[in-house]
């Protein structure tokens, strides 16, 4: 799991504007809300490279790699994007209301969506 702090790229009297990806196409995203205590994930993709990008609220982040054994765990803010590369386990779990937007590079999206989706059977969070 690859965290990083978006930073703004420009601001005048009118706001801000932040840039998530530079010349890097992506095959989907969604824009996803969570209430408080949801919990959504607990799966992996074999070929699919997952981002995620939080606008507002606060979210636990739970990965592992698919044969490993170290769970590692962040909390993420507005503006900090994580990436989930294939086969790594990721969980989410909303610690406030969140808003945020799940981006994919492969097969993630529409009819698609569960196609590359591998449910695990003993859960990084219940």
């Amino acid at each position: 799991m690859k965290v990083q702090s978006k930073k703004i790229n420009f601001i005048d009297r009118r706001g801000t504007i932040t840039d998530i990806f530079t010349n890097d196409k992506k095959d989907h995203c969604s824009i996803i809300f969570s209430k408080k205590g949801a919990v959504r994930g607990n799966h992996y993709h074999k070929k699919t490279t997952q981002y995620t990008f939080v606008v507002s609220g606060k979210l636990l982040v739970l990965s592992k790699s698919l044969r490993g054994k170290k769970i590692t765990k962040n909390i993420l803010k507005p503006n900090h994007l994580v990436t989930h590369r294939p086969n790594e386990i990721h969980t989410l779990v909303a610690l406030q209301d969140t808003t945020f937007l799940a981006f994919a590079d492969g097969v993630r999206g529409g009819k698609n969506y569960e196609k590359d989706t591998y449910r695990i059977e003993e859960p990084l969070l219940a």
